[in-house]
């Protein structure tokens, strides 16, 4: 069977992911309450800022600056793309 849970981001119940997909606490938050398809936005919105803000993921500001906004856009007011970026 499964991982099922109540998305936070879609409102409904759907499929969970398979393990925690990040450690900690906040791991936990995330796989107890986001579906794999909530997990899948947050990855092409992490993609958008990492290029956007010209991150390097294994600088510690960048890992930093990365999980807070990963806390903002599942369980927060979300989080915003750069003021100047533009959707292709």
């Amino acid at each position: 069977m499964s991982h099922r849970v109540q998305c936070v981001m879609l409102g409904t119940e759907a499929e969970g992911l398979e393990r925690p997909t990040y450690p900690g606490e906040l791991g936990m938050r995330i796989y107890d309450n986001v579906s794999k398809e909530a997990w899948q936005r947050w990855l092409s919105h992490q993609t958008m800022l990492i290029n956007e803000y010209r991150l390097t993921p294994y600088e510690t500001k960048a890992r930093k600056f990365l999980e807070a906004e990963m806390e903002k856009f599942f369980f927060g007011d979300g989080s915003a793309p750069p003021p100047d970026f533009v959707e292709e």
